[in-house]
């Protein structure tokens, strides 16, 4: 594994999420150390997760100063951004996302690569690297986990994990390539919203029923009167 390689994973990812956090937390109203709270946690949660998961000390955190100041860095950038520019990347929201799901689930798959797991770990330590802090950031604002959607969003962490697992290209441009790939298919996935199959348990019309018993209801109340 090329450490240079790992490293600019490593920086677009936690840049992107951080921001992606901060941003998220301006849009519920958070003051500013609850921005840095939760730019902090978009960051750095999917690989504390991993780290817990592929049994690496979850300590080793303290050790990344660099990534971390990164991360500081650009909470406190995306909080004085003038609104004009907050509202430029609104409209770009997914993109960014895109870009933190495919570094971080490539840096993820490459830790685990490098302790010398097996297939099933490394696409472990992809998706839950590329996923987890998104998925903190979001229930931390009350929202619905972006994974949890119905549409397209882990499935592109699995398909990076396999790509280094099986050691499709793990060189530079390989990497890179892959990359791209990720974030282009994550594009692709919203603006075609391509989904994942799902059933519901909601029987079929019931809100249909409930608003037609509704309707009766005041129908009834109007003739009484």
């Amino acid at each position: 594994m090329e450490m240079h390689v790992f490293d600019i994973f490593s920086i677009i990812g936690t840049i992107a999420f951080a921001m992606s956090g901060a941003f998220v937390a301006m849009e519920e109203d958070y003051d500013i150390l609850g921005v840095i709270v939760l730019g902090l946690v978009t960051a750095f949660g999917g690989g504390v997760i991993r780290n817990v998961l592929i049994g690496v000390p979850v300590t080793t955190l303290w050790t990344q100063h660099l990534l971390i100041t990164l991360a500081v860095i650009s909470i406190l950038i995306a909080f004085v951004l003038p609104m004009r520019w907050i509202q430029h990347w609104k409209r770009t929201e997914v993109f960014f996302d895109a870009i933190g799901l495919s570094a971080f689930a490539i840096q993820g798959a490459l830790y685990a690569v490098d302790m010398k797991h097996p297939l099933n770990a490394i696409i472990v330590a992809a998706v839950m690297t590329g996923i987890g802090g998104g998925i903190i950031r979001d229930l931390l604002a009350g929202r619905k986990p972006l994974v949890l959607r119905d549409e397209i969003y882990a499935v592109w962490a699995m398909v990076a994990g396999l790509w280094v697992g099986l050691n499709v290209s793990n060189t530079t441009i390989g990497l890179l390539c892959l990359f791209v790939l990720v974030v282009v298919f994550r594009m692709l996935s919203v603006y075609y919203k391509w989904k994942l199959p799902h059933r519901t348990l909601r029987p079929v019309g019931a809100g249909n029923v409930t608003a037609s018993h509704n309707i009766g209801s005041n129908q009834n109340h109007d003739v009484h009167l």
